[in-house]
């Protein structure tokens, strides 16, 4: 009686499994990787921010002798300190939110709003709130409305608006009264147009670091 032949065991490739395992791309949550661009982002500006000694410097502090002379300090001012001036911006709109808790709450609770419900949130889940099932785009319209009331028909509108002005003015009232001949620039420094360019910049960064996120969404 002939024997059965014995049946072939599969024999993995250790070599293989090796291979498969160091091209398989590690994923990262979305989260973690904005954050960590952000982070990135602020800590390379903040690297250029001048020495606070030179900004509160009083023997450089004089009159202006005519508007077109503290429009020309502010220029050189603000290309100058651009990073300390949109600190002390920041530090004013913190210290606006902190004075006004109630204020600061709605805007955390409205970005966390954006963060997790529309953002970071699987586009193949759908948002489901008391029983009912909201479509992204009912997601977004419902985000955007609620955007547009605390901002601009609540008190924390006006709460933004009253601190970003007094922050332009202590920046305007130190770039008029602040002397700039003894502030140097190099021609990097230079081509960039001050404050409002870095703020652009900022921005950019961000948009730069969420467009991944934002383009698995649409």
């Amino acid at each position: 009686m002939a024997s059965q032949p014995q049946p072939i065991l599969p024999i993995s490739n250790p070599n293989q499994s090796t291979l498969e395992s160091q091209t398989s791309p590690i994923a990262t949550p979305a989260f973690r990787q904005f954050i960590t661009r952000l982070s990135d982002s602020a800590r390379l500006a903040f690297s250029q921010r001048r020495a606070w000694s030179e900004l509160i410097d009083r023997s450089a502090f004089s009159r202006p002798d005519s508007i077109t002379e503290a429009a020309s300090r502010i220029r050189k001012n603000l290309t100058y300190f651009r990073i300390n001036y949109l600190t002390l911006l920041a530090s004013v709109l913190a210290l606006s939110l902190l004075t006004n808790p109630i204020s600061l709450i709605v805007l955390l609770g409205l970005l966390a709003a954006w963060v997790f419900l529309y953002l970071f949130r699987p586009s193949e889940s759908p948002l489901v709130v008391f029983g009912r099932s909201f479509t992204e785009r009912e997601t977004l319209g419902v985000l955007v409305v609620s955007t547009v009331v605390v901002v601009f028909l609540t008190s924390v509108g006006s709460l933004l608006i009253s601190a970003v002005m007094v922050g332009l003015g202590i920046i305007c009232a130190h770039g008029a009264f602040r002397v700039p001949e003894d502030l140097f620039l190099d021609e990097q420094e230079q081509s960039g147009t001050g404050l409002l360019s870095f703020i652009s910049g900022a921005a950019n960064s961000a948009v730069v670091a969420a467009a991944p996120i934002v383009a698995t969404r649409v």
